[in-house]
């Protein structure tokens, strides 16, 4: 829930803005998230927007739709539930050059760049009619950007920055990082690439992440108007922890802007001083190890771990850095057989394989595409040109493919033959994918660890073997299930544990919310944004579905 701003009274407000950034990770989906939570706090009705947004990281909306994960959490910035609209274009690359093109939340072609660039004049109805929808709904519309606006070679069938700002008849406002260094250049050459046509359309600059007194960036700013015309609205402060679910893989070894828990100890894979408890010759941390497939997805399921202040996590993709893990995180991943084949050709598998599955191993939690591949094997003739390939076989389970994506959340408890002292736990989460893991064959306690409603067995559990998987997103989020697999990964293992009913992720992530909302309020002239807000053109293009 949102907290109300009482600092000002609610006044009448309506219009939109975009945000674009001078490429990717500087911010971009960080400011929309504060203004959309400071907005909602003043008790306007605001919706983020994303006309096209390429990653991995999804979110299912109520409707049953798939939408980008920064919109998801965007939308909750807003105090308004995710919806279809936001995010009209979603591309999930199933390769270096290829990606899954989802349209309005339903996966509608897998395209090359070429065959997508080909694509655009038939999807520019599609972004300016739901952008249309939105504003015709809500107060305010923050649009965010993708990569920069200044990409020369894409000027032409912009689909996600200026030219929908243009079109839409909003202002828009650069974000630049200034922690990469260069950022008066960075900001001065994306307004000096641009046509006049969106030229006009950059209203303000924000330079994001930075650390000292910012009394000292004053020449460069006076040089910045004068060069372009365009004032600076604010400086962000770099602060460590802060922020929220990381957009994509670019993000994850940074931990800011989407890495909660970052400022907490022992996030980082480091152990505070006053952590250390050796009566077993183990620290008293949980160590985590999460495989970074090569296109791993929804990797966001892990962020919770991270809130736990006895958790250890770190990303690996050698065996050499896997160490002695005491649980092992395989994540989703949009390429599930060429991750496998991946996971097998780096040692991972084999690594896995000499620790997994005894009494004194490590716990083992298989997600979606993860969980696929402890099965005994993947038949895939939807996203893979393999056709079926051998699964790790930890599970008895066989995955066939199926060409409908299920897209939908799910609600339930822990239940079922291999739900062991994890039962009786309610869990809610959701699923993305075309895969249909069903079990195959039959060992003894060995079985469904999850009941879903209507009363669906879900997933797959060894509970002597420590092996788990499921189909489900968002499971960690359920603090008490989290809380109970780390303790039977800590009792497994031998490691001191404490459990900290206390850790809650919602309210975490509702909290970083609001920070970002006070850093926006505190470091912007939130006046002036809002006047930029004000003075965005009406609504022009009939609104309604595409």
């Amino acid at each position: 829930m949102t907290r109300p701003d009482r600092s000002r009274p609610p006044r009448p407000l309506r219009g939109g803005l975009q945000v674009c950034g001078t490429g990717s990770d500087v911010g971009k989906s960080a400011v929309v998230a504060g203004l959309c939570r400071l907005l909602a706090r003043r008790g306007v009705r605001v919706a983020p927007f994303k006309a096209q947004n390429m990653a991995l990281n999804s979110w299912v909306t109520d409707e049953g739709t798939e939408i980008g994960h920064a919109q998801g959490i965007q939308a909750r910035a807003a105090g308004v539930p995710a919806e279809t609209a936001m995010n009209p274009i979603l591309l999930k690359p199933t390769g270096e050059r290829t990606s899954q093109v989802v349209v309005m939340g339903r996966p509608w072609a897998v395209l090359d760049a070429a065959a997508y660039h080909a694509a655009k004049p038939q999807l520019w109805p599609v972004v300016l009619r739901a952008l249309a929808d939105l504003r015709a709904r809500f107060d305010v519309v923050v649009c965010e950007g993708a990569g920069s606006p200044a990409e020369v070679n894409l000027l032409d069938h912009d689909l996600v920055n200026l030219a929908v700002a243009a079109a839409a008849g909003l202002p828009a406002i650069v974000v630049g990082d200034i922690e990469r260094g260069g950022v008066f250049a960075s900001l001065v050459g994306t307004v000096a690439l641009l046509p006049e046509r969106l030229r006009r359309t950059v209203r303000g600059f924000v330079i994001n992440k930075f650390r000292g007194d910012p009394a000292l960036l004053g020449p460069g700013i006076d040089e910045l108007a004068r060069r372009t015309g365009v004032p600076v609205l604010g400086i962000l402060p770099y602060v460590a922890g802060l922020g929220f679910d990381v957009e994509d893989s670019l993000g994850l070894e940074v931990g800011a802007l989407g890495a909660p828990g970052a400022d907490l100890p022992c996030a980082r894979g480091g152990y505070a001083d006053d952590d250390r408890d050796r009566p077993h010759g183990r620290p008293s941390v949980l160590e985590v190890a999460v495989v970074r497939f090569p296109h791993i997805s929804n990797f966001t399921d892990v962020d919770a771990l991270r809130l736990e202040p006895q958790v250890s996590l770190r990303f690996v993709d050698d065996p050499r850095a896997l160490g002695d893990p005491d649980l092992v995180v395989l994540p989703g991943t949009k390429t599930t057989v060429a991750d496998l084949a991946w996971l097998r050709a780096s040692g991972l598998a084999e690594a896995l394989a000499s620790r997994v599955r005894r009494p004194e191993g490590p716990v083992v939690l298989g997600i979606c595409g993860g969980y696929q591949m402890l099965g005994c094997s993947i038949r895939d003739g939807i996203e893979s040109p393999v056709p079926e390939a051998k699964g790790l076989g930890w599970l008895p389970i066989t995955t066939v493919f199926a060409p409908d994506k299920l897209t939908r959340r799910r609600t339930g408890v822990a239940g079922g033959p291999g739900a062991g002292e994890l039962a009786g736990v309610p869990v809610a989460g959701y699923e993305i994918r075309h895969g249909r893991p069903a079990p195959s064959g039959v060992r003894a306690g060995v079985g469904p660890w999850l009941v879903l409603e209507p009363g669906e067995a879900e997933g797959m559990a060894d509970p002597s073997a420590g092996v788990l998987g499921t189909s489900l997103h968002g499971l960690l989020e359920n603090d008490e299930l989290r809380q109970r697999l780390l303790a039977f990964a800590a009792r497994r293992r031998g490691v001191p544990w404490v459990n900290r009913p206390e850790v809650r992720f919602d309210a975490a992530r509702e909290a970083r919310l609001d920070r970002l909302a006070d850093l926006v309020a505190s470091h912007l002239d939130v006046e002036a944004v809002l006047a930029l807000v004000a003075s965005a053109e009406p609504v022009t293009v009939e609104a309604g579905p595409t």
